[in-house]
């Protein structure tokens, strides 16, 4: 049986599934950054009209998820399987957000690389035939993530100088079998990789070294091949130092950016070194990245969505952070 799988953990897709629709929601903070007009919608209310931010991000996923499928023009029940994570204990901004699309659902966790690890499942069980329309959908909340990570807001606690700001922000895809693109053509599956970083207020440098394993490891393809390599999210710091590790390859990265970085404006707006969560990277890919590639602004994007697998238990007992990242090659052509 001939095989998809190129090198060690590469899935070249035989029937390359195409993006039908996809969807963005932010908050007010996002929405001032320089991507402000491109997301579907922006909220000046943290709550998004409800009680608790638990409930307003669940709320951002449902309001993501519906403008991809509108925009895909199919109803919620056409979805054959959904693929979708946020940042809180069980997932459950996003499994509370399911409930209401009454389809097939597969929680996901992989923290900032949650995106990635979304759309990769949703293309892949299209290719391998098993339906006809898939969605992948993440999350993350400026103040769930705080309560979830760090320190509740109301402790006014301070952030480091190499902290980055979690992102309030949604994103959905609808993937079809068949559609006019743009398309996911690959699928690399991140490894697990850890350089015994133990400080949660430098994420950047946790991931970084998962970002250049599984940059390297791409489709057999130089990084020229790509009009934009994009991580997210690193951060300033993360991302300098996956520029650094290419240099010492002696790869120069010219058509490489963090979604951390893309999504504010680190010299107006008090971010740190940039953007994080889950809603980061989601909301760059379906605010920028995937128009680009439709308007035939960008004709092969590596979306590469990295995350520090930690949590606070772990790290109150002395463990270090371990990173991922998982690759999506994005293609305008089929």
């Amino acid at each position: 049986m001939e095989t998809k799988k190129q090198g060690s953990r590469t899935f070249a897709l035989t029937c390359p599934p195409s993006v039908a629709g996809w969807g963005s929601v932010v908050g007010k903070k996002e929405g001032q950054g320089p991507l402000g007009r491109c997301f579907g919608s922006v909220s000046q209310d943290s709550y998004f009209g409800e009680k608790t931010w638990e409930r307003a991000e669940s709320v951002m996923q449902e309001q993501a998820l519906a403008q991809a499928l509108e925009q895909a023009g199919q109803p919620a029940g056409a979805l054959d399987a959904l693929f979708g994570g946020d940042l809180m204990n069980q997932c459950i901004a996003t499994s509370y957000a399911a409930r209401s699309t009454g389809v097939p659902f597969f929680g996901l966790y992989g923290a900032c690389s949650t995106m990635a690890e979304s759309l990769a499942l949703a293309a892949l069980l299209l290719d391998g035939g098993f339906g006809e329309w898939t969605g992948a959908v993440a999350s993350s909340h400026f103040c769930t993530a705080e309560r979830q990570y760090r320190t509740p807001l109301e402790y006014g606690g301070q952030r480091t100088p190499t902290a980055q700001w979690t992102a309030t922000a949604a994103g959905a895809v609808v993937l079809a079998k068949n559609g006019p693109g743009p398309y996911v053509t690959h699928v690399t599956v991140g490894r697990v990789r850890d350089r015994g970083i133990k400080d949660a207020n430098n994420m950047g440098a946790a991931m970084a070294p998962a970002a250049y394993d599984t940059i390297v490891k791409d489709t057999g393809r130089s990084s020229g091949f790509y009009d934009l390599i994009v991580t997210g999210d690193l951060g300033k710091l993360g991302q300098a130092l996956v520029v650094k590790l290419f240099d010492q390859d002696g790869v120069e990265l010219s058509n490489y950016n963090d979604c951390g970085l893309m999504l504010y404006d680190l010299e107006d707006q008090d971010v740190h070194c940039g953007g994080s969560g889950c809603g980061c990277s989601a909301a760059v890919l379906t605010g920028l990245l995937l128009e680009g590639l439709r308007s035939g602004q960008w004709q092969n994007i590596l979306f590469c969505g990295t995350g520090a697998l930690h949590s606070p238990t772990a790290l109150g007992q002395g463990e270090s952070i371990p990173g991922i990242c998982h690759a999506v090659a994005l293609s305008a052509r089929r």
